[in-house]
């Protein structure tokens, strides 16, 4: 298994993620395309969890569980961001669908989950099969790599996230 990018340092400050475009939920429903960085989130907690498809059943309930807790990540001054490889037409519609408030990520040419080493071959009833594993980083808000956890289960990981976010804040 890789080991994560650097996230902040001199040599590569601020790359690994840049030029790839976000969609959001916002009060006006409307949607941005912007090209983001790493350095866009300094002095917060970022959380970037990677996920294999919209509107499939685990992808789903993990950015609904993601957004039921928006609120309290946004206490702990943290921000959530889903990446996928879908496009922002998919985000949109997915957003849209479910009334989600997470911002989601369109990592259309793979760069950013090879980076992060979640695209992954998997092996399922003795077929193998190149996908994003499901995974997130928590990165402090100084720009430090605070957690990585790889395989993760959607159900109450967002919750767990949660918690862990509250515990670096003590």
């Amino acid at each position: 298994m890789r080991q994560p990018p650097p996230l902040y340092n001199e040599t590569h400050q601020h790359r690994w993620l840049s030029n790839i475009t976000h969609t959001t939920h916002n009060p006006h429903n409307t949607q941005q395309q912007t090209a983001i960085s790493l350095s866009d989130f300094v002095g917060k907690n970022l959380v970037l969890y990677f996920y294999p498809k919209d509107d499939t059943p685990g992808c789903t309930l993990e950015a609904q569980q993601f957004t039921a807790l928006a609120d309290a990540f946004a206490t702990l001054n943290t921000a959530v961001v889903g990446i996928s490889q879908d496009d922002c037409a998919s985000h949109q519609a997915f957003i849209d669908k479910y009334q989600l408030n997470v911002q989601l990520l369109a990592d259309t040419d793979g760069s950013i989950c090879q980076n992060y080493g979640v695209w992954q071959e998997v092996e399922k009833d003795g077929v193998k099969k190149w996908k994003i594993v499901r995974s997130t980083f928590i990165i402090d808000p100084q720009g430090q790599l605070a957690s990585v956890e790889y395989s993760v289960n959607p159900d109450g990981h967002a919750q767990t996230v949660l918690e862990h976010i509250q515990h670096m804040n003590r």
